[in-house]
């Protein structure tokens, strides 16, 4: 037997919903069993800005390689960072 589930309030901004949700339990709210996955291609990452001082040598080579792999350095570093944390996090 489903219990009868809560109505989610009408929230006036998305700050005042983040903060209902940090202190009730969705379980009240929704019921989980009768959702779905879904896929959100076109969805982007959050970027977040950031200073980061290399030798000038090593930005020199990395600009190297990407201009060999035809694509910007900030990119290439990326791709770089993004193998080397998953290679870590596996060999934990």
């Amino acid at each position: 037997m489903n219990p009868m589930k809560k109505k989610v309030p009408k929230f006036k901004s998305e700050d005042e919903e983040r903060e209902f949700w940090a202190t009730h339990d969705s379980t009240g709210y929704v019921d989980w069993k009768k959702a779905k996955r879904v896929v959100l291609p076109n969805l982007k990452p959050s970027l977040k800005t950031i200073s980061l001082r290399l030798p000038e040598a090593m930005l020199e080579e990395l600009k190297l390689l990407a201009n060999k792999r035809d694509v910007p350095y900030q990119s290439l570093l990326k791709i770089f960072l993004s193998e080397k944390i998953r290679a870590e996090l596996k060999a934990q």
